[in-house]
């Protein structure tokens, strides 16, 4: 019970945890590589930060759409006594309300956000590969922090996400929640993010040798 209402607040653990890694990351490689200065390398920042902004409004509007699905398919068995005339209930909330089960499609929410997260976070992490900091820098130790969190974070997205592929939803709607996460995260980090009018990817330093994918700056 506890795991699937952690999971319910899935997107702000990433969101909390990517939000100063970003910012402390994409900072230090805009003064260190770019030689930016302080006002530059800020907006470098907000610039970068504007990828939690579009991973919100996926989150957002995906589940909103998984639950108009949800009820625009479902219907309400309830116990009452077949004397008793038979309401209609437009949502799963209502429902609910009076004791019912609600049979719709219900596209795994769980399947598509945990993925999406897990991605994301797997994306974001690898600029650790070209940023290079002072083996006693205090700013070391948070981002080995910072570090370590989001891949502790990770891996307890991966287990949720295979207790829901085994116990909850049917194969289809699993299915397709994972196939909605993979799409958001290909329409970002491999489409959308490549474009100059884009919060833009991590690595902007490092040459396209050692990656599959440049920054556009």
């Amino acid at each position: 019970l506890f795991g699937r209402y952690f999971v319910k607040v899935a997107w702000a653990w990433t969101f909390w945890l990517l939000l100063p890694f970003i910012a402390v990351t994409t900072y230090q490689f805009a003064e260190s590589k770019f030689l930016y200065g302080p006002v530059k390398s800020i907006l470098m920042v907000l610039r970068r930060l504007g990828a939690l902004l579009v991973g919100t409004a996926v989150w957002y509007v995906c589940t909103g759409l998984f639950m108009y699905i949800e009820n625009l398919t479902g219907v309400c068995s309830t116990s009452g006594k077949l004397s008793e005339p038979r309401r209609l209930y437009a949502t799963k909330q209502e429902c609910h309300r009076d004791n019912g089960i609600w049979n719709g499609f219900d596209i795994s929410g769980h399947c598509f956000l945990l993925s999406y997260c897990a991605l994301m976070i797997v994306e974001e992490v690898a600029v650790l590969e070209g940023l290079s900091i002072h083996q006693n820098s205090k700013l070391r130790v948070v981002i080995n922090g910072l570090f370590v969190s989001l891949c502790f974070l990770t891996m307890v997205w991966v287990f949720m996400f295979l207790c829901t592929a085994v116990y909850f939803h049917d194969f289809s709607q699993k299915i397709l929640g994972v196939l909605i996460g993979l799409s958001a995260w290909y329409g970002t980090y491999r489409f959308w993010y490549l474009k100059p009018f884009s919060p833009g990817l991590p690595l902007p330093n490092i040459p396209l040798g050692s990656k599959k994918y440049s920054y556009s700056r």
